[in-house]
């Protein structure tokens, strides 16, 4: 078997893991696993499940030492980052237990039988119910939030099914050990075998996707990996869904009036934002529009100091380093780009200094609209809304845009509203997108090719994902979920029509 390595990417030194990557075989008993396991959870009470949801957090701050350690030496990103990022997770895991705990997820549903304007109609009851034995492959920019102990994985867990996941190939160690967290809490917590699997390797990946017991796949990652995850879903015999956070630019907005008002709060923020994490943030603002004029000539000046002025920053992997320039290179020859701060590469490692490039509105084409992964923002410089609004349909729909006003450009800010509705997921007003809050409210998702799905992946409605409708017509009490028996109950339900909360 092959055995995996790892980089550092803040000196680029390789060593061996001592993991090997998953052949056929051990994907299939790792699967075989969680459906057994899938047996088990489905029946237990939503009580158990929050409480497990619970030790698993718990678990991950017994384990943040060793946990962070690994990332520190697989991502390059700053300790701080890798500690908050740790505390997210572990906060995820406690929302769904919340979220569990107070069961309007289910969207239970009880029509007694009776008269009916269309004739005699029987008993129908409908709650959700979990899918199944569900794949996650974690993501290279976020080793804890969006990887084995990330929200795809308490969500689908929360909903009621064990998780099968691919471990990332930039950080295997962490993904061994955060693997490891899991498994010794949820045991300990009584939890099923097979509640949580992983497997390593890109062809172990392929294998997972394709497996008949996998009923969805949660990704975070590249538009071209997406795609060849979804072509394999297209093959199998049983389809299923695929939930692809995918690629995505999000535009932002700085009105006239906030450029003159707020130029050195505003020229902070923009960079802040544009290189936070070294730019690998997947609502990171690729490109900014920028009013022409002397009040955006001193915002631009702002960022450009700024940028001039960096330290080189780390980057994940080798390949994201190595594409960095061949995109920037892109923007310039094939989108008309010009340069104004070129990147230079760190001594050590994987890292370099921060992109600005500079376009006018009216100059702007789908090709200078690529997501460029990395500390890297394209100014837009606009003369009026209406070029702002034309040069909106060349960019990629997103999960974010931005819009910066001052209160008296109402009309401008409603304007601006109009045209970034149908084009995002999330509309941020003078703040910066970068920075997802994990809520109940919170939308983390876009149209093409930002994601593939009307569902989000952060959040409480993330748990929507990994359920599926089921209704039971004239059922004997006995066979119905607690949740839809006649009488009092702890979560809200719609009876005969009319909502009722929780104890009624």
């Amino acid at each position: 078997m092959t055995t995996l390595t790892t980089t550092d990417p803040r000196t680029g030194a390789h060593s061996d893991t001592g993991i090997e990557a998953t052949d056929a075989a051990g994907v299939a008993a790792t699967t075989a696993a969680a459906a057994s396991a899938f047996a088990d959870l489905r029946s237990r009470p939503r009580a158990w499940r929050a409480g497990l949801l619970r030790a698993l957090a718990d678990g991950l701050e017994a384990d943040r030492a060793a946990l962070v350690d690994a990332a520190l030496a697989e991502t390059g990103l700053p300790e701080a980052r890798l500690n908050g990022e740790l505390s997210r997770s572990a906060f995820q895991f406690r929302l769904f237990a919340d979220a569990v705990d107070e069961g309007g997820y289910l969207e239970a549903i009880i029509d007694h039988s009776g008269p009916t304007p269309l004739g005699p109609g029987p008993d129908v009851r409908r709650m959700l119910v979990p899918i199944g034995p569900v794949a996650v492959f974690g993501a290279s920019n976020f080793p804890f939030a969006f990887s084995v102990i990330g929200g795809d994985t308490a969500s689908a867990l929360a909903a009621g099914n064990p998780v099968v996941v691919k471990a990332h190939s930039s950080h295997p160690v962490t993904s061994q050990r955060s693997f490891e967290s899991l498994v010794r809490a949820a045991s300990a917590y009584g939890a099923p075998e097979g509640t949580f699997g992983i497997v390593y390797g890109q062809q172990a990946g392929a294998v997972l996707v394709a497996d008949p017991v996998i009923t969805a796949v949660g990704f975070t990652g590249s538009l071209s990996t997406g795609k060849i995850l979804q072509a394999i879903i297209d093959e199998r015999e049983t389809p299923i869904p695929f939930y692809g956070e995918l690629s995505s630019l999000n535009p932002l907005v700085i009105t006239p009036g906030a450029a003159s008002a707020r130029t050195a709060a505003l020229g902070e923020g923009l960079f802040g934002s544009v290189t936070g994490s070294a730019g690998q943030l997947c609502t990171k603002p690729g490109i900014a529009f920028v009013p022409a004029g002397a009040e955006g000539d001193a915002l631009v000046a702002d960022v450009v100091t700024r940028a001039q002025d960096a330290a080189a920053q780390t980057l994940l992997n080798s390949r994201i380093h190595g594409a960095f320039d061949e995109i920037r290179e892109r923007l310039i020859a094939e989108g008309g780009a010009r340069s104004l701060v070129a990147p230079h590469a760190g001594a050590d490692g994987f890292s370099l200094t921060p992109a600005v490039l500079e376009i006018a509105a009216t100059d702007v084409t789908p090709a200078v609209a690529e997501e460029a992964f990395g500390p890297l923002v394209v100014l837009v410089r606009y003369a009026s809304t209406g070029e702002i609004t034309a040069a909106l349909q060349a960019v990629p729909h997103s999960l974010t845009a931005t819009i910066h006003s001052q209160p008296e450009e109402a009309e401008v800010r409603g304007e601006l509203t109009d045209a970034a509705r149908d084009l995002v997921g999330r509309i941020v007003y003078d703040g910066y997108p970068t920075g997802v809050r994990v809520s109940w409210a919170m939308n983390h998702g876009g149209p093409w090719p930002a994601t593939n799905t009307q569902h989000t992946s952060v959040g409480v409605t993330a748990l929507r994902r990994f359920l599926r409708p089921l209704a039971w017509q004239d059922a004997p009490a006995d066979v119905l979920p607690a949740e839809l028996r006649d009488g009092t109950v702890d979560v809200p339900r719609r009876v005969d029509g009319v909502l009722e909360l929780a104890g009624a």
